[in-house]
């Protein structure tokens, strides 16, 4: 009984799945920290190709300021946190006071410096200002994961839905089209976080929020529909 290949086979799902979740909260961190460096980057191209129409530093602190705006005004009510502006505001407050003013980033580089050192604060200032707008749309979706939380659920009773429907319908299964979605769940997921942490310019929130949602959503109820009839 010990070696029944059924019981490996369960304890091996299960095992997989703890440490999906558990490896989860990393996953997303390293994505922060890789749209932080594509941003700085994008951002520093633009600088130095003169992509942006406002020269230095200032085409990042506008599109921080923007999307700071968006925190204001479209991000009054949560459910995760009672006044989810000022909690955006005090924790980007904090990280700007850990990570740049306390070490003495943001003097440097508001100071004047001759030669090619003017040119380098500017780059700097440019890193500090992405690094926040960054940040700031971290918070957004972070204040926003109940909205995926709800497409992964209507997509899940979906496709349970459509799958009893086959069942019961001696409908055709497809291991193809399941394996496949299961493929493309997680990384809809995380691709979609990446490209809207690391975009150089402001974008309204909803526009990347509801077609990823429902997109993620949409995975979810194929996956879920074309799980195999009989366990």
């Amino acid at each position: 009984m010990a070696d029944d290949p059924r019981v490996k086979t369960v304890e091996k799902k299960q095992t997989g799945l703890v440490g999906f979740l558990l490896a989860l909260p990393f996953r997303l961190v390293v994505v922060l920290l890789v749209s932080i460096v594509l941003s700085i980057l994008l951002e520093w191209l633009g600088i130095y190709f003169q992509w942006w129409e406002l020269p230095g530093s200032r085409h990042a602190e506008t599109v921080m300021r923007i999307e700071l705006g968006y925190l204001d005004s479209n991000f009054t009510r949560s459910i995760l946190v009672s006044d989810p502006v000022a909690f955006a505001t005090d924790s980007l407050v904090w990280l700007n006071h850990w990570l740049f003013i306390k070490t003495g980033l943001v003097a440097w580089a508001s100071a004047e410096h001759p030669g090619w050192l003017s040119g380098v604060s500017d780059y700097a200032m440019a890193a500090v200002y992405v690094t926040l707008m960054t940040l700031s749309r971290c918070l957004v979706l972070i204040l926003t994961s109940p909205l995926f939380l709800l497409a992964a659920l209507v997509g899940l009773v979906d496709g349970l839905v459509m799958r009893d429907l086959r069942r019961f319908g001696a409908g055709r299964e497809s291991a193809f089209v399941y394996h496949h979605a299961k493929r493309l769940v997680s990384p809809i997921f995380i691709t979609g976080w990446l490209i809207y942490l690391s975009l150089p310019f402001s974008i309204h929130p909803n526009l990347f929020l509801l077609p990823c949602a429902a997109l993620f959503g949409l995975m979810i109820a194929v996956t879920t529909a074309s799980f195999k009839k009989y366990l």
